[in-house]
């Protein structure tokens, strides 16, 4: 097989995702909000100007002229969709504009003109010669590559220089997966300048050939992380909100047993002393922080780390670690027992309940529970 052909298959591959992620994010149970939308227009966009870049390229076309001749400019909605998406994502859409109107205006142009030019060289031009249509889709091309531009640059902005503007996703989402998008994004970029120049010197198009593979790897990587990403902020988002009004809290009968294992440690004040740590602990709901450290609880406690290292082993049968995830996992047994929340995703669930990773949340739940939290929450 060679290169085109991989290309080829790539693309329709490719294609088939997109149509299938566009049909799956349409079916799903929780209501679609713009962020999804703008998600799945950045994906549709890029969709069908493949499926038309690849019936072009295998011959699948009409000998009507007018469909030989209409290029759909599909992919000058690709980055305004992908912009709006990532400042409603970012939950900035109040401070910045999203240019939808201006870019619906300038596709109905294009279109029209296209439209008209075919037009023209059908009843007035001498063997239909295309040249002037040719002629304008190298100015089309070269226009939205422009455009196109302008929203690539905001968006590289808003993720990476613009932090004040980010304070309401960034305790959710450290937004790499984001930057590794765009990251992705200047290579595809790169190839359509590359193509364009190459196809306005030489009139050329074979350096589109690397621009719809960049797409096609671009066109996958987007779907499932932006579509995934996304679900899990938003449940992040409101699960945050029934940890903070407390409707969602756990209280003493679901901390682990203690049991003493050095008798001549304890006594009265070492315990009113464990105490202590265990209601600051809980009443600040210090276990969801992720970053939460011995030394600083001591520190804000006024204890020693060695003594309050101790107190932990002794009184809770646990070192600091293994007690503070089986306060985390408390509280996520809290969440999967309870039916509003059924389907909300784990994932999400264990980034809110204090752990750092879907990994680590599993491995510390398993290890409390025996179970998995899938098996935990279908019993419910």
């Amino acid at each position: 097989m060679d290169f085109v052909s991989i290309v080829n298959f790539l693309l329709i591959a490719g294609v088939i995702q997109g149509f299938g992620f566009n049909l799956v994010t349409l079916f799903v149970k929780k209501k679609l909000d713009k962020t999804i939308i703008f998600l799945n227009l950045t994906v549709l966009a890029i969709t069908l100007n493949n499926l038309q870049r690849w019936l072009i390229d295998n011959g699948y076309t009409s000998d009507l002229f007018l469909l030989k001749n209409l290029l759909v400019p599909w992919y000058l909605f690709i980055l305004p969709m992908f912009y709006a998406f990532t400042i409603y994502f970012v939950r900035v859409q109040d401070k910045v504009n999203n240019f939808i109107k201006p870019t619906l205006v300038l596709f109905i142009l294009e279109m029209v003109i296209r439209l008209c030019l075919i037009s023209y060289v059908y009843y007035e031009v001498p063997d239909r010669d295309t040249t002037i249509i040719h002629n304008f889709t190298l100015i089309e091309n070269t226009f939205n590559l422009l455009y196109s531009l302008f929203f690539f640059g905001n968006a590289c902005l808003l993720i990476f220089r613009r932090h004040y503007l980010l304070d309401n996703i960034l305790p959710y989402d450290d937004l790499n997966w984001i930057k590794w998008i765009i990251r992705l994004g200047v290579i595809t970029i790169g190839f359509w300048a590359i193509a364009v120049a190459i196809q306005l010197l030489t009139d050329n198009d074979g350096a589109y050939k690397y621009l719809n593979l960049s797409s096609s790897i671009l066109l996958y990587w987007l779907g499932y992380q932006g579509f995934y990403k996304y679900n899990v902020v938003r449940d992040r988002i409101s699960l945050r909100g029934s940890i903070k009004s407390n409707r969602v809290e756990i209280s003493p009968r679901d901390y682990t047993k203690t049991s003493v294992h050095k008798e001549d440690f304890y006594n009265q004040k070492h315990q009113e002393d464990f105490n202590k740590i265990k209601d600051y602990i809980i009443k600040n709901k210090l276990y969801l922080d992720p970053l939460l450290s011995m030394e600083s609880l001591a520190s804000d406690l006024g204890m020693s780390k060695s003594y309050f290292s101790k107190l932990i082993n002794s009184y809770s049968e646990y070192n600091f670690s293994d007690y503070i995830n089986s306060l985390r996992v408390a509280q996520a047994k809290k969440f999967l027992s309870n039916n509003e929340f059924s389907e909300y995703t784990i994932v999400a669930i264990g980034l809110e309940c204090g752990f750092n990773s879907k990994s680590t949340f599993y491995s510390a739940f398993k290890k409390f529970t025996s179970e998995t939290p899938t098996s935990y929450r279908d019993q419910f």
